[in-house]
């Protein structure tokens, strides 16, 4: 004779308020992480251009002390082997957008050769020190 047990097992699980209340612990801690890691992003991107920059405007230096003129291009930089590549712009992400700033004329108004004295960032955006890119 098989007997068959009365008792009824109850399988327990997390109830509908318990999920509630873990979501919104969950999105609690996404909201404060989130701006974190966007910051930490811009400061990154931040740092590859201060150094892009860095090294285009050394490149620009270096090929004037060896040339006695300033490169007609960026791309004479890397012709020239100043440069491995142009790099690109970290906020645009293009190669294209550099700002070119060709050299002023002497104090006795005698033209310097060349057309690039200096580059700057295209992006229209502020950095996180309150100064926009294009002024780098």
């Amino acid at each position: 004779m098989i007997r068959k047990n009365a008792e009824r097992l109850y399988v327990r699980g997390f109830t509908l308020i318990e999920l509630m209340i873990v979501m919104t612990i969950i999105g609690i801690l996404a909201s404060i992480a989130v701006p974190s890691y966007q910051r930490s992003v811009i400061r990154a991107r931040e740092a590859v251009l201060a150094e892009d920059l860095y090294q285009m405007r050394h490149a620009i230096d270096a090929f004037f002390a060896d040339n006695s003129r300033y490169p007609n291009s960026l791309e004479e930089l890397v012709e020239k082997k100043y440069l491995r590549d142009i790099p690109r712009d970290p906020f645009t992400g293009q190669v294209e957008t550099w700002y070119i700033i060709a050299p002023e004329a002497t104090s006795e108004g005698i033209p310097v050769p060349g057309q690039v004295f200096d580059v700057r960032s295209g992006s229209d955006l502020v950095g996180l020190n309150g100064v926009p890119y294009k002024e780098w």
